[in-house]
């Protein structure tokens, strides 16, 4: 299994990938999202793991505040990567390389890199991301803002294994904003079955070594969780 990539480690033959799919957005040569590499690592939240076809989820993208110009995280949802080497996964990075939180929505078919839109997204807003597997290698991923009335939607191809499905959120660079409330993700469904009755393993993410980012207990409709620092 492949580790993640931190910001500025992006391999030449990912920058290729990403270029031959800039039609759908901006390609990106960092940082690039990838699968689960250890308990306690770059992953918090949710993975249920089955042969899926499809996995969506919801949350209103939260305000942060930057700690550092290394801070950066997304929350995302999608197919594969916990026990395999490949991602099919969407959602919304808040990067605060700049001294400010700067959001961008983003698909990526690790281990090509991320594919951003040029879409406006703020805190506050709804996201609703989606990933379906629509034939032996072809996934269609999307996501919308629905406080800003827009959505995007692309299909791409890639030879994975179809192991697990998963609602997340990741920092490549370890290292979390300041979030605020925690991040809770609502409506998450794995080949249209409640999160809950898909028997799902949280996971716990690492923050400098020094926080956790746990997920809470699933919520008695069988979708909804908040993953907070502790």
């Amino acid at each position: 299994m492949k580790p993640f990539l931190r910001k500025g480690a992006t391999a030449l033959a990912v920058v290729a990938a990403a270029a031959s799919s800039a039609s759908a957005g901006t390609a990106a040569t960092a940082p690039v999202f990838g699968a689960h590499t250890f308990a306690g690592g770059n992953w918090g939240g949710y993975v249920s793991f089955g042969s899926f076809t499809t996995a969506t989820a919801s949350w209103t993208e939260p305000s942060v505040t930057c700690n550092s110009t290394n801070d950066l995280f997304a929350p995302w949802v999608g197919i594969d990567g916990d026990g395999s080497s490949t991602v099919e996964q969407t959602g919304v990075e808040t990067d605060c390389s700049s001294g400010s939180p700067v959001y961008q929505a983003w698909y990526e078919m690790y281990p090509a890199a991320p594919v951003y839109y040029s879409n406006a997204v703020s805190a506050g807003d709804r996201i609703t991301a989606t990933v379906t597997r629509t034939g032996t290698s072809t996934y269609q991923l999307s996501i919308s803002d629905t406080t800003k009335g827009w959505s995007k939607s692309t299909t791409r191809s890639l030879s994975s294994r179809h192991s697990s499905a998963e609602a997340i959120i990741e920092s490549p660079t370890d290292s979390y904003p300041a979030i605020n409330g925690g991040v809770t993700f609502t409506g998450v469904k794995f080949n249209g079955s409640n999160l809950a009755s898909t028997s799902p393993s949280a996971l716990d993410a690492d923050d400098r070594n020094t926080y956790t980012w746990i997920p809470g207990s699933i919520a008695s409709d069988g979708t909804d969780f908040t993953i907070s620092r502790h």
